[in-house]
C-alpha cells in the first residue's frame, strides 16, 4: 500500500478549485468526469509521483451508482481536505484485512485511465471518513501527465481519537503520513514555489 493521491470537496467544483488554488498559489489543471458518481474533478501534480484532485458532485449528470464515493452526497459547507487515497495491488484480498465498510472494488474508467476503487456501500469510510480510500490502478497512472507546479507533499497529518488504531490498521511506510489523537481532521502541508503552505 502505497500514498498514491488527497481529495478537496467542495459544494461545487469551482468552490474546491478556488480553495485548492487560494491554499497554494498555484493554478489547478482541467481534470474530467466520474459518470459512474456523477462528479467532475480538476487536478494538480505533486513532486514524487502524487497528485490532488479538486472534486465535486457535477450538477449535469445523473450518477449510474449510488451512494456517490468521498460520502460526497452528504457534503455540505467550506471545501476542504476531505479524503486520502491509497494504491495498492490485489485489491480485493487487501479488502479482506481490512476493517467493516472499506468498501467493495468497483470497476471505473475516465478516458483511457482504468482503476477500480474501493467504496463503501453507504459512502462513508471507517474511522468518521478518515480511512484511507483504497485503489488499484491497471492502466498507467495519472501522475506523469500533470504539469508540475513547484508543489511537493511534506506532511499528511490525520487526527482521530483512534489514530493508533487506524495506523496499526494500514500496512504502509511514509515519513510524510503522521496520525495524531485528536478530533477527527485532516491537514496537509507543502513546499510551493511561495513557501511552505498549509491545506485543511
Amino acid at each position: 500500500m502505497e500514498l498514491d493521491h488527497i481529495a478537496v470537496a467542495g459544494e461545487t467544483l469551482a468552490e474546491a478549485t478556488a480553495h485548492v488554488e487560494a491554499a497554494l498559489g498555484v493554478p489547478l489543471q482541467t481534470g474530467g468526469e466520474h459518470p459512474v458518481f456523477g462528479t467532475h474533478n480538476r487536478l494538480l501534480g505533486l513532486a514524487d509521483g502524487l497528485y490532488l484532485e479538486a472534486i465535486a458532485i457535477d450538477p449535469d449528470a445523473t450518477p449510474e451508482r449510488s451512494p456517490r464515493w468521498f460520502d460526497l452526497d452528504s457534503f455540505s459547507g467550506m471545501p476542504r481536505l476531505t479524503n486520502w487515497i491509497c494504491r495498492a495491488t490485489g485489491l480485493p484480498e487487501l479488502l479482506e484485512r481490512m476493517p467493516d465498510g472499506a468498501g467493495i472494488p468497483v470497476p471505473l474508467t475516465r478516458g483511457d485511465l482504468v482503476w477500480d476503487m474501493a467504496v463503501p456501500a453507504d459512502g462513508k469510510l471507517p474511522f468518521d471518513n478518515l480511512f484511507p480510500a483504497l485503489i488499484e490502478w491497471h492502466s498507467a497512472h495519472p501522475a506523469p501527465r500533470l504539469e508540475q507546479q513547484g508543489c511537493a507533499l511534506r506532511r499528511l497529518v490525520i487526527a482521530h481519537s483512534d489514530a493508533a488504531d487506524l495506523e496499526a490498521l494500514l500496512p504502509l511506510n511514509d515519513g510524510r503520513l503522521v496520525f495524531e489523537t485528536g478530533p477527527a481532521a485532516m491537514e496537509a502541508e507543502f513546499d510551493t514555489p511561495h513557501g511552505i503552505r498549509l491545506l485543511r
